[in-house]
């Protein structure tokens, strides 16, 4: 028995050494107090190879294909490309800026749980890293994802605000709304787009952190026009490739409109 189920077509289903760590990355979320420095993940040579593999393509897929703005953000805050950080490290850097810290967990926690903690400063983050074969690309939230995608976000006073602002919502949030407030979160802060002088650039965590979703924003998903009550009325798949995405006319309006939006 494993900690960690994964499905029979995951690509580390069949790695044992893969699951062992994935169980030892899990227990150390499970066993977490919430409060003190967070254990360090035990990852392998393999998996920092893994790290720096994605993390150069990605550096270079971000100078075509992010917002600018999301591209200062990065150096501003920047990750070593060697090595996979710890949470404990990063902590110390991100805590000072904004308030906030992530908090590790095993993997995909229910909505609310997840919303309601960005609104007391507290980013739910998994530690494990995505299977070798399949590095360009996870439907799970790896530590990729989660550092290379929102770190620099939450190190941002004004993105970090938003984060808060969805938790505020989120508290007092019956069932329907709450799956507005995470569509809308999906569709802004996961997997929003906006329009720059250069053409139409990544802004959300999801696209920052997946080579293949970067590489194909010119080419793949269909463009709709920013429209935040359509995002809320609007399903998901966090499973696949995303078919249709929300362009922001700018990054000042997008985190203007939706702090409105959140406060309708």
């Amino acid at each position: 028995m494993h900690l960690v189920e994964l499905d029979s077509d995951h690509p580390g289903f069949r790695d044992l050494e893969y699951r062992a760590r994935r169980d030892a990355i899990a227990r150390l979320a499970a066993e977490y107090p919430g409060t003190g420095p967070v254990p360090d993940a035990p990852y392998s040579a393999a998996e920092h190879g893994v790290w720096r593999r994605v993390s150069a393509r990605l550096e270079r897929l971000s100078a075509r294909h992010a917002a600018p703005e999301l591209t200062r953000l990065a150096r501003a805050f920047p990750l070593d490309p060697l090595r996979i950080p710890q949470l404990a490290a990063l902590n110390r850097d991100l805590a000072p800026r904004t308030g906030f810290r992530m908090r590790p967990v095993a993997g995909l926690v229910a909505a609310r749980f997840f919303l309601e903690a960005l609104g007391r400063g507290v980013f739910l983050s998994t530690q494990y890293m995505r299977h070798a074969s399949r590095p360009f690309y996870t439907p799970e939230p790896d530590v990729i994802h989660e550092l290379v995608g929102h770190a620099a976000t939450l190190a941002d006073p004004d993105i970090a605000r938003l984060n808060r602002r969805f938790g505020v919502a989120a508290r007092h949030a019956g069932p329907e709304r709450l799956t507005q407030l995470e569509r809308v979160y999906w569709y802004v802060l996961e997997f929003g787009l906006v329009a720059a002088a250069s053409g139409v650039r990544a802004f959300g965590a999801g696209l920052l952190s997946s080579c293949t979703e970067l590489a194909q924003i010119d080419a793949g998903p269909e463009l709709l026009p920013w429209d935040l009550e359509r995002m809320a009325a609007t399903p998901f798949d966090p499973s696949d490739l995303q078919p249709a995405l929300f362009v922001a006319p700018s990054v000042p309006r997008l985190l203007a409109e939706t702090h409105a939006w959140l406060e309708a």
